[in-house]
């Protein structure tokens, strides 16, 4: 199968590792023909490091490199791809300006998935002629480690499409998330956003500092989250399940949201804090090493799930 990558910054590159380890073919393009070659450049760097952790289906990094090609223009690019990946920035102008050209010249039969965390499908494809193959597949960075994909279609997207794109997904390895309908937020980020915002109101009212927040969850939730969902995580949390479970705390939950029907400018005094607490424990020359850090922790965690999934036959 062949897919295309529109655009190679971080979720563009990511994809294309995640396509090609597949063993797609992948046609990678970006405006900007450098940052193209760059992009294959760092791909070559971190498949090693996936051998290592044994995320390569047992394929050798030389394989994998080269089932990705950098095209030289956009029509080359998507010339008989199946699906593509569109990854520019999160601009509503540019993403229109986008999905225009690529209606234009990749086959109608083809799927075309914009990677958008924020943008509704709605707002950048009503006016396709082939609008009923367009929709979003929003990934967790990267999705060569985290497998969960929202897809999101817009109203005028079609069954097909939809079921096209949550298939040849679980063939590359993922887990689709697939939204009955659009929404401001998808799932991941409405969920990401209601612990983030909660996170700012303790910090910022002076309940806890931002290292006990980031440890509540690190050593705590997260532990769990690792490997289930939250109603899973309820449903076994009481004798019953989750009605059990429902009935004995939804009262403590009813208390709590009274106290947090406001919300705090996250860009407002309480950033002083944030910041300053974080740069205290990682200077900002350190960050770039410490996303090397946190992706080699994602590859080991991966390759730990692998393992466990092979044992307990999941």
């Amino acid at each position: 199968m062949k897919t295309a990558i529109i655009g190679s910054g971080f979720i563009g590159r990511a994809w294309s590792i995640s396509f090609a380890r597949a063993g797609h073919a992948v046609h990678l393009w970006d405006r900007d023909s450098e940052a193209g070659r760059r992009a294959h450049d760092y791909i070559a760097g971190v498949l090693s490091d996936l051998q290592r952790n044994d995320l390569l289906n047992g394929q050798a990094p030389d394989t994998v490199l080269g089932r990705i090609a950098v095209a030289g223009d956009l029509a080359e690019a998507v010339a008989e791809a199946d699906h593509v990946q569109e990854n520019t920035p999160e601009v509503l102008d540019t993403k229109i300006e986008i999905f225009k050209r690529l209606d234009a010249v990749v086959a109608p039969s083809a799927v075309v998935a914009s990677s958008t965390s924020a943008l509704l499908p709605s707002a950048f494809t009503e006016s396709l002629k082939h609008r009923a193959r367009c929709l979003v597949v929003h990934p967790i960075n990267p999705p060569y480690l985290v497998p969960a994909a929202e897809v999101v279609p817009a109203p005028w997207t079609s069954a097909e499409t939809v079921e096209r794109t949550r298939t040849f997904l679980v063939s590359a390895g993922h887990a689709p998330l697939v939204m009955k309908r659009e929404l401001d937020g998808f799932i991941m980020n409405r969920m990401q956003g209601a612990l983030l915002e909660e996170a700012f109101r303790l910090v910022a009212e002076g309940y806890a500092s931002v290292e006990d927040v980031d440890t509540g969850i690190r050593e705590g939730l997260a532990l769990r989250w690792s490997f289930m969902g939250p109603f899973e995580t309820i449903d076994l949390n009481a004798p019953g399940g989750v009605r059990d479970y429902a009935e004995r705390y939804q009262k403590i939950y009813e208390r709590i949201f009274a106290q947090v029907q406001h919300r705090v400018d996250w860009a407002g005094a309480v950033m002083d804090r944030v910041e300053a607490e974080r740069r205290a424990r990682l200077p900002a020359d350190a960050l770039q090493d410490r996303q090397v850090w946190r992706d080699r922790r994602l590859m080991a965690l991966a390759a730990h799930k692998k393992k466990a999934a092979e044992e307990f036959g999941e």
